[in-house]
């Protein structure tokens, strides 16, 4: 009886994360870019400055009429936004927020975060294909060439800091953490922050949605709540992202004065706050960017402090 009631408050803390982690990341990013582009931006719904306004979208989504093209095939077009989405809430069982605050302790966390979170982008590619639409397929197929650009850098600088750890553990990986990492390892934190930003897609990576080319992308023919779940997705990612790599790369729970979980969220926001500023700040890059960045820049790089972290872990063994 205990066992199954420990279990359900980890699945019900879970749940609880993955829906309201990303609808604050939403929020926070309608008032940041609003401030950063000299504009109120949502002040009604809610009352105190639209606080609800992401409640008030998701309602106004609920009630509009989900349209599925004559053309396309179906059941693959209604699956592909659940596909899109449920890898990032499986991948929040084993964040760990502090040292006994997570839902599932994998041996292999990290190998399975890092394999769950390529899944998302499955999603894009049913959606893409099962549109019947040519701007809705050169999008996935934008996506793809970015997944596996990405990739590559994004594993490498994940392996950098399991090799310095000695372990797959994300709990293991925190406890062996040090502070003169953030030095020995920013390279990695730095390409893997990167690679993970644009395996999400969000600007300016956003080449497979690229409005001004593609009208939205794999986007294009989704309506009603199905794109809302595309969107929730891209929030849900930003999170993921973002609090892998302050469990990596920033010591998660690890500080002064605060509980351990506070640390970690902190972390997190502050990461999910640089996402935002990244799509405010910079134009988006185009194709040939995108791709010269991940193979010439991200990769070496990464390569590069593998090679470091071997040399450094030999000579403290």
């Amino acid at each position: 009886m205990a066992e199954a009631l420990e279990l359900a408050v980890k699945v019900g803390g879970v749940l609880a994360a993955f829906l309201l982690l990303p609808l604050v990341v939403g929020q926070t990013e309608h008032k940041v870019m609003a401030h950063m582009q000299a504009r109120v931006g949502p002040m009604y719904a809610g009352a105190f400055h639209g606080w609800a306004q992401l409640v008030a979208d998701g309602v106004k989504f609920v009630q509009k009429e989900d349209i599925t093209p004559a053309a396309a095939d179906r059941p693959v077009f209604r699956l592909a936004p659940a596909v899109g989405l449920l890898p990032y809430l499986m991948v929040l069982v084993v964040i760990p927020l502090g040292p006994g605050t997570v839902a599932e302790k994998l041996d292999v966390g990290l190998f399975y975060a890092l394999a769950i979170t390529g899944i998302g982008v499955v999603g894009m590619l049913m959606g893409a294909w099962a549109s019947a639409n040519k701007y809705s397929l050169l999008g996935g197929l934008r996506g793809a060439g970015q997944l596996l650009a990405y990739e590559l850098p994004l594993v490498l600088a994940a392996a950098s800091v399991a090799m310095a750890a000695g372990t797959l553990s994300l709990v293991g990986i925190v406890e062996a953490w040090r502070p003169w990492w953030l030095v020995w390892q920013l390279p990695a934190a730095v390409v893997f922050f990167v690679s993970g930003v644009a395996e999400i897609r969000r600007p300016p990576f956003d080449m497979p949605l690229a409005d001004s080319e593609l009208v939205f992308g794999y986007l294009t023919e989704y309506s009603g709540l199905r794109f809302a779940l595309f969107l929730l997705a891209e929030y849900a990612g930003i999170v993921v992202i973002s609090a892998l790599t302050a469990v990596l790369f920033l010591g998660g729970w690890r500080g002064p004065f605060l509980p351990g979980p506070v640390w970690t969220l902190l972390k997190t926001f502050a990461l999910s706050f640089v996402v935002i500023w990244l799509r405010v700040a910079y134009p988006r890059l185009r194709e040939d960017q995108l791709q010269r960045l991940a193979w010439l820049v991200l990769v070496p790089i990464a390569l590069a402090q593998l090679v470091l972290t071997g040399v450094v872990r030999l000579l403290i063994a």
